[in-house]
């Protein structure tokens, strides 16, 4: 937690991800999962993301449930119903 009244977000990925190709596919598939949880996020969080081997090869709504399930457990996560529990429109 932090003391100010918005999230902080870093990406990191060191050299054995791959090519900086590969580190930058890593990079551009994480901020796109961020983009699509950000709302559920709790304010106030410094975040730090950490590419794996992998995560390039993955796509990003893969990437955004991980981030989902690991934020829950940090208790990162607001109490924001996410786009799928919301009743639909009749």
């Amino acid at each position: 937690k932090n003391r100010s009244g918005f999230c902080r977000v870093g990406i990191t990925t060191g050299k054995k991800i791959g090519s900086a190709v590969e580190r930058n596919r890593a990079r551009r598939v994480i901020k796109e999962a961020y983009r699509s949880i950000c709302l559920q996020v709790a304010q106030g969080w410094d975040l730090v993301f950490v590419a794996r081997e992998g995560t390039g090869k993955k796509k990003s709504p893969e990437i955004a449930l991980l981030m989902q399930t690991q934020l829950k457990k940090a208790g990162a996560l607001a109490n924001v119903p996410s786009a799928g529990d919301l009743p639909a429109n009749q």
